[in-house]
């Protein structure tokens, strides 16, 4: 039997205020901007899955991470279901770099209030849901 997946997404911030996005290439949502993130493995703790996924992404070290909630995401036309949990972070090392240029062909820092378009579903859903404020 077909189950949900359950994804991660991380909002990294950095002294700013603002928050890191890439844009998605070569994968469902390819050509939206979304956070950070991937698939939580088994046995893994959320933030142990975030913390995890952010260096394997982009090459940074995160701190003061606070779960902030889950969105159920169905992408019918992709066939695809996720219950994605997301996480609030600051930049604690490093310095953000594309590290899988297969799965992103870009990246930026944005403030909360002024993000480019069009959002990955989950992240779109979570925003309109959780309506999650700058800092």
């Amino acid at each position: 039997m077909d189950r949900p997946a359950v994804g991660i997404g991380i909002f990294v911030r950095n002294k700013n205020n603002q928050i890191l996005l890439q844009k998605r290439i070569n994968a469902h949502g390819a050509n939206t901007w979304s956070l950070p993130g991937g698939h939580l493995e088994m046995y893994e703790t959320i933030e142990e899955a975030a913390a995890r996924e952010v260096l394997e992404e982009i090459g940074v070290k995160i701190k003061n991470l606070k779960i902030l909630g889950f969105t159920n995401d169905i992408m019918r036309d992709e066939n695809k279901h996720y219950l994605t949990i997301f996480v609030e972070s600051e930049l604690s090392e490093g310095t953000p770099r594309i590290k899988e240029p297969h799965k992103t062909s870009e990246m930026g820092w944005f403030h909360i209030e002024k993000l480019p378009a069009p959002l990955f579903l989950p992240l779109k859903n979570f925003m309109k849901e959780k309506m999650i404020k700058p800092g």
